[in-house]
């Protein structure tokens, strides 16, 4: 998952003045079940930090557990090349992946 702050997918503290927050129950709500939504990473109920993942595909077990609070609309193609890349034995990639830019869609 994603880790703005450690770099080594650990996480860490929350732009909220470093301390853990809440689950958004809007979030909550949305299902895991398809590509490219963007979860927080948790490790309980209301534990959000630093940590986030994309989901390469369904994970129903995570339903009402980790909060979506987005997806990839532009730039799928990267992801896909990440779901491709050699992984070691927990599934981390064997070569470093940043993202340098992101955005808020809005729509009208």
């Amino acid at each position: 998952g994603g880790d703005t702050t450690h770099g080594n997918g650990t996480g860490g503290p929350s732009i909220f003045g470093g301390k853990p927050f809440e689950d958004e129950t809007w979030g909550l709500q949305i299902k895991h079940k398809t590509r490219y939504l963007v979860q927080m990473a948790n490790s309980g109920p209301n534990t959000n930090g630093a940590q986030f993942c994309i989901m390469f595909g369904p994970a129903p077990h995570l339903n009402g557990q980790h909060v979506v609070f987005g997806k990839v609309i532009d730039g799928k193609e990267v992801v896909d090349k990440v779901e491709e890349m050699a992984a070691d034995r927990e599934g981390v990639p064997k070569l470093n992946v940043t993202i340098i830019d992101t955005g808020i869609y809005v729509e009208k």
